[in-house]
Parts: C-alpha cells; structure tokens; sequence
C-alpha cells in the first residue's frame, strides 16, 4: 500500500470506528482487505482504497469496516469475571432493584454473541432468583456480520470448546453436524442491535450493567474517555461497568472509580459534596 493510500485509509477507519491503525498493522490490513477486494472484483489493494477515494458505495464502506474489526470472543472469557458476575453483581442487582423487579444489561461489543450468551446462560441457571423479574440483554457491535451469526447462535466445535463448561453445551446447545447451535430460549433473552460506539448512546436506554471489555485497547485516549463518558450517562449512581483485564479508566476518565475489592468492575464516582 503506498504511504497516501495508507494515510487515508487510517484516518476512513479512525472516523469510521474510532480504531487506531499503526504502520505495525500493514500485514494484518492487507490480509484482511484482500477477500474484500476480491469480493468487488477490484484487482488489488489499491484499487480497493482508489475505490474508497472516489465512490461512496455503503456496502464497499461496511465491508471494509467490518473487516477491519477485530470480531475475537469466547464462551466465559477469562473467568473471573462471570464468576464475579454470579457472586458479587448478580446478588447485588436482586437486592438493589427488590422493589422493581428488573434491570438491564448491555454488551458494548458483543462481536459473534459468546459474551450476551454468556450472561444469558447464568440469568438462565439462576432462574429460581429470578422469578417475576423483566431482564434485557442488548448486546451491540459495529460488524453486521458479527452481528449476523451471533443471532443464529451457530459455533464451531473450536468455538464451543473455549471457555465453555460441557454441563451447558449439553444442555443448552443443539448439535448440527460438526456445528453446534445454542438453545432458541437463550438466544431469545438477547437483543442484538448494530451500533457505533462513536455515536450518541441516549436511544439505547439506561443500563445497569455495561460489559465493555477489550474494547477500549483499540482507541487513543480521547475516543476511550469520550466512550466511558458516554456510558456514564446511562447508568443509575449504583450502575457497574466491566473492562478488559488490560484497561482501565485511570488516567482517561473520573466518571468511574474501581469498584473495592473486585478487579475489572467500576462503579461510577460519587458526587462531591459543593
């Protein structure tokens, strides 16, 4: 890729998504582009960014964005911090919410829908607590393909074997052939919506719970605080909000503090008193 083509294909991604390419990432842009170049019978890299340059063709622009999203995710990804959920936020929630009965959860990349399916499956096995109670799952991400196959809730044999305990894959998951789908009553507690997380949050709603993990590592330091900023907004004062293992708000935003005692988990800072 000339270094023009590169200059401007990064900032159509910056502006596109918030993400942050590096010349470190040619490979990985070049691999990831060259399926999408093909699929428009564009003869080359170049040709592909030319194209980007003059047409403003939607399906050429959501392609290539989603190409470009790093779509990795797993059943129970590291852990902890479910088992987190089932110990500290989920006992939390029933006790906070007694007198309405409900509380909402977001996803903020919810990628191929391990994550929301996650959250589900322990909703689901917790479902004794849970009597008379309204929960929602949103989980949303900027790939419509991502998007696509995680409300089809079909996986590989790879996929289901990450993280995911065999007592759920028996009894919440169906096997078609060497793929495997998860139970239509999982996929049901989930709502999937394709959303910008440069965009304005206000139509989503308010959430109690916000899983925005290994998400910010993408963007520089002023898109994450704009991101946790506009989270903020969207959560009641005892509102809890996950990252990655390698991210924090220290440093990028005082809207959240580390939640005491629980790794991973913010809650949002108190008012100061005038």
């Amino acid at each position: 890729m000339r270094p023009d083509d590169f200059a401007y294909f990064t900032k159509f991604i910056y502006d596109q998504s918030g993400i942050v390419l590096g010349t470190d990432k040619m490979y990985l842009i070049e691999s990831r582009l060259a399926p999408v170049a093909r699929k428009f019978n564009l003869s080359s890299i170049d040709a592909l960014v030319g194209q980007l340059r003059g047409a403003k063709d939607p399906n050429l622009h959501r392609d290539v964005v989603d190409a470009m999203t790093t779509n990795e995710s797993f059943f129970f990804r590291d852990g902890k911090p479910f088992d987190q959920f089932k110990a500290v936020v989920l006992p939390q929630l029933l006790a906070n919410r007694a007198a309405k009965k409900s509380f909402r959860i977001w996803c903020a990349a919810a990628s191929t829908g391990q994550e929301p399916y996650t959250i589900a499956m322990i909703l689901k096995e917790s479902a004794h607590l849970l009597a008379g109670w309204r929960h929602e799952i949103v989980g949303t991400d900027l790939s419509t393909e991502a998007l696509d196959r995680a409300k089809n809730g079909v996986y590989t044999q790879f996929e289901v074997q990450r993280g995911l305990p065999i007592q759920l894959l028996v009894k919440y998951f169906k096997q078609q052939g060497d793929k495997w789908q998860i139970a239509p009553e999982i996929r049901a507690m989930v709502q999937y919506k394709n959303y910008n997380l440069l965009h304005d949050f206000g139509a989503l709603g308010g959430f109690d719970v916000v899983f925005c993990r290994n998400v910010l590592i993408y963007f520089d330091q002023k898109t994450k605080g704009s991101i946790l900023d506009r989270i903020a907004k969207l959560m009641p004062a005892d509102g809890l909000l996950y990252l990655g293992g390698a991210e924090t708000v220290l440093g990028v935003t005082e809207k959240f503090q580390p939640m005491p005692n629980q790794r991973g988990i913010y809650q949002l800072t108190a008012a100061k008193p005038a």
